[in-house]
């Protein structure tokens, strides 16, 4: 294969584009490094969102009679899903320091770091004794390990989506930044078959030790990931900062009162995404399973749907962002999430896999994760280049705590709240809480229009020289 030089985040000669100084220069990356790169960071992906579903499966289906077993129906689940919102909780800090971390010492060696503290707490949950076993000390072990994943996995995403933006060719930013996003789909395919396997034919699957399996294997994919990440070459642009001495780091607070403007529009744009992925990802499977009455197969199977969907959707949603820039391709996924909440809720109502599969599929599948796809390139070039891995990091990260962390818990409490003060025992065959998919529905289109507002907020970005120290507000 010849070697083919590529302009990887920099301004071509001919381009319009003023470049603020010589440090916009070509750098000569192969196709190979490119794919490398891409796989590597997909691989790093698949290993957060493996984790990410496979505790989101396991808090809606054994984490609530395991480690909090409850006589109060509902109970166990909101202990359940808090744990899961506890990881998301630390993440920012986790991005904070990782992110600084990664502005000072590069991208490559904080990515080893974060993947390998996601991989060994997630495997060390399939160790884990149970409520049964060791009493208190089991629930709070799980939460141990649930902060520390969230530790490692505040920096991942944006450390993959900051690589690879670094690293794509100019005018093609969009799709090649998205390809690590595909691990997404990966993982939550890989947790969902595993899961889905281990259903088949297990009546008393709570009380097995099945459900330790899946977690386990998250050490094969560790193990997978740490040998890509160690021949993976340093970002393109991190190295000629570098070179230059460009890549002073930013402390938080400076970071804030420089880029508080880019920082929250950051957030309200992922409050559809995050939120809306974070709601259809957990609460719906419980929902589906608890609320619905569907055994713990439909929702799995639905889930499987819905990331066969959005593997089509994340690189199709990164060259639509190439074609006709991030903000109107994500706008547009955000008013599709907003218009199709009432009906994929409603789709779940009907306890049917099939419209449960449907239903998730249009939620999470093309909505929230057609977001996702656009949003790869869409941060990393709405910051400055000497606090990007931190600023990215702590956008993502922040929004996460208030728009995904939050969100299987509060809608966990809008089902409980249903059961209790809005019965449908009149309706034959009407499951308890079934109306809740009302209430979950305009939750929903809520957070899509705080994402649809602050699209106005951001000028179009799309191939910005990633070597400007300014941030894009």
């Amino acid at each position: 294969m010849t070697t083919q030089a590529l302009p990887h985040g920099f301004v071509p000669a001919h381009s319009n584009t003023t470049a603020q100084d010589t440090l916009h220069e070509d750098i000569t990356i192969t196709p190979a490094d490119l794919r490398r790169t891409a796989w590597t960071c997909s691989f790093g992906s698949a290993l957060e969102y493996y984790d990410f579903a496979l505790y989101s499966l396991a808090s809606a289906l054994v984490f609530g009679p395991l480690f909090f077993p409850s006589n109060t129906a509902g109970l166990g689940l909101i202990a359940s899903f808090a744990t899961y919102s506890i990881g998301f909780a630390v993440r920012p800090i986790g991005g904070v320091v990782f992110g600084a971390l990664g502005d000072r010492i590069g991208r490559k060696k904080i990515l080893l770091i974060t993947v390998t503290l996601m991989g060994l707490a997630s495997t060390t949950i399939g160790l884990l004794p149970t409520y049964n076993q060791i009493g208190l000390f089991a629930p709070l072990l799980l939460i141990l390990m649930r902060i520390l994943q969230g530790l490692g996995a505040g920096a991942e995403q944006a450390g993959a989506a900051v690589m690879m933006t670094e690293y794509a060719p100019y005018g093609k930013r969009g799709f090649y930044a998205s390809m690590p996003f595909l691990g997404i789909q990966i993982g939550t395919i890989l947790a969902a078959v595993v899961y889905c396997a281990l259903l088949f034919g297990v009546k008393d699957f709570e009380h097995s030790w099945i459900w330790r399996l899946p977690f386990l294997l998250s050490f094969v994919i560790l193990i997978v990931a740490l040998y890509m990440r160690v021949t993976m070459k340093e970002s393109p642009a991190f190295a000629k900062m570098n070179e230059h001495q460009a890549h002073e780091s930013t402390s938080l607070t400076t970071l804030v009162k420089t880029s508080w403007k880019t920082i929250i529009v950051g957030i309200g744009l992922r409050a559809g995404e995050n939120g809306g992925s974070s709601l259809y990802q957990v609460l719906a499977i419980s929902f589906i399973v608890h609320t619905m009455g569907l055994p713990a197969l439909s929702g799995t199977i639905a889930l499987i749907s819905a990331a066969l969907v959005g593997a089509i959707t994340v690189p199709v949603a990164g060259l639509l962002s190439d074609k006709f820039g991030r903000v109107k391709t994500y706008r547009g996924f955000a008013i599709l999430e907003l218009v199709s909440a009432p009906f994929v809720w409603y789709a779940f109502a009907q306890g049917q896999t099939v419209w449960a599969a449907i239903g998730l599929s249009v939620g999470l599948g093309i909505a929230a994760w057609g977001m996702f796809g656009s949003q790869a390139a869409f941060l990393p070039e709405m910051f400055g280049a000497r606090h990007r891995y931190m600023a990215v990091s702590l956008t993502r990260e922040v929004s996460a705590v208030i728009a995904g962390g939050i969100t299987p818990l509060v809608g966990s409490f809008i089902i409980a709240m249903t059961i209790r003060y809005w019965p449908t025992h009149a309706a034959p065959g009407a499951h308890a809480g079934s109306m809740a998919w009302i209430p979950l529905a305009l939750y929903v289109m809520a957070l899509a229009i705080t994402t649809i507002i602050a699209t106005f907020f951001i000028p179009e970005c799309k191939n910005r020289n990633l070597l400007e120290t300014k941030d894009l507000l």
